[in-house]
């Protein structure tokens, strides 16, 4: 029998530290610099949220867009978080038109995706999902393949430069269809065509309420028959019904979102905890929850850090992910990401590598792959953030001798 529970009563669990882990001796909280430098793992980015304001500045003089609401980059960036905060979905969704009006030519879709490389290797992402809807970027005349080969071109260059700023990243695409449009089918075989040339699966984005996912079955039903992957948007507005139907219904190998599981979780008074029939489910089967905690807080899914499911569902052992959604509305990176949950659950390293480790076995390529990721870049980083405590005497001790040498000079 499945039992909900209120969603505010998350205070209970988010004041008894239910959200921190057992740490061990020598373990802490990481620095700012640490949470920069630590490899991360992205699975739920959208293209068109994250441009810089300067790009979009410049798209915009150069291909004749002349809706923006400011012409000077730092005041375009304030309104883009501001309207993303007003708390009015009219404004929030204006600032996409915005971004996908100066994104409608082959030039401006290589430029933006080789930045968002560029950006998020400096952040210190190792790898990335970057989900985009070729459908909404037509108006200039591209085809919808056109589309896809310009932003794998973009991606493939800012790979290229970000190797030679210091930093690896590897980026591979999400082709996502619009859920109240009626091309899911025709973006689910462009994925299965690209799917070795930079594309590694599909998605469906846009508003839940009144657009259930299985108005795309045809879609779906496609993807499973070729053996390709696919997120989608669900349980982040319209709750647990939305889950369900993404995963019973159209097979989703993850949830984007997916945060209004803890519908299904009872907090009772004294602290223990039952879940209902889909959070176990979705625990058992290890069903990876796209989780965007600044996201989910401008949209009403939470209204603070501390009251946000992820860190309940991390202490269960959900197979939880942290994500930016859209960098750009948000005014956010995986690193802030971080230090918000650090700062408000005392997250450690290990907790870091938990969900970086979590966001790997859940990414969409080959499993030799991921495995090698794992095994080769994101333990062995955090295993180095994580011995350099060992070395800070060292460093005071070099200091107090040079302090030392200067007073004596």
């Amino acid at each position: 029998m499945r039992v909900t529970v209120p969603y505010l009563s998350l205070t209970f669990y988010a004041r008894r530290g239910y959200g921190a882990q057992m740490t061990s001796e020598h373990s802490h909280e990481p620095t700012p610099e640490q949470i920069r430098r630590a490899p991360k793992v992205l699975l739920h980015d959208h293209l068109d949220g994250g441009l810089r304001p300067g790009t979009i500045v410049d798209l915009a003089r150069e291909t004749g867009y002349d809706a923006l609401p400011e012409n000077e980059p730092d005041k375009l960036g304030v309104w883009f978080r501001e309207a993303a905060d007003s708390g009015s979905l009219e404004r929030y969704l204006e600032t996409f038109s915005h971004t996908v009006g100066v994104m409608q030519t082959r030039d401006a879709l290589v430029r933006v995706a080789a930045e968002c490389a560029e950006d998020l290797a400096e952040d210190g992402v190792v790898y990335a999902e970057i989900r985009y809807a070729p459908e909404q970027h037509l108006e200039g005349g591209l085809t919808l393949e056109e589309v896809v080969e310009a932003v794998n071109e973009g991606f493939r260059q800012g790979e290229r430069r970000a190797w030679e700023n210091g930093h690896r990243i590897r980026v591979g695409a999400l082709l996502t269809a619009m859920r109240h449009a009626a091309r899911a089918l025709e973006i689910a075989e462009l994925a299965n065509r690209y799917r070795d040339l930079g594309v590694v699966g599909f998605d469906i984005a846009g508003a839940e309420a009144g657009f259930p996912p299985t108005r795309h079955l045809d879609a779906f039903e496609y993807l499973k028959r070729e053996n390709n992957h696919f997120t989608i948007h669900a349980g982040e507005a319209f709750g647990l019904p939305s889950i369900w139907q993404a995963l019973q219904w159209c097979g989703a190998d993850r949830l984007g979102h997916g945060v209004r599981i803890i519908d299904d979780i009872k907090v009772a008074d004294d602290g223990s905890l039952a879940l209902g029939r889909l959070a176990s489910y979705v625990r058992d089967k290890r069903i990876p929850l796209e989780l965007c905690p600044t996201s989910n807080l401008q949209t009403g899914a939470a209204s603070s850090y501390a009251e946000h499911p992820i860190g309940l569902l991390r202490r269960l052992h959900f197979r939880a992910t942290v994500n930016t959604d859209n960098r750009l509305m948000s005014g956010t990176s995986m690193s802030a990401e971080f230090q918000h949950l650090v700062s408000t659950f005392h997250y450690t390293l290990d907790d870091m590598q938990w969900f970086t480790v979590n966001a790997m076995k859940s990414a969409f390529i080959p499993f030799d792959e991921r495995l090698a990721m794992i095994s080769d870049v994101i333990k062995p980083g955090y295993a180095e953030l994580k011995s350099e405590w060992l070395f800070r005497n060292v460093a005071s001790a070099s200091a107090v001798t040079r302090d030392s040498a200067s007073e004596g000079s």
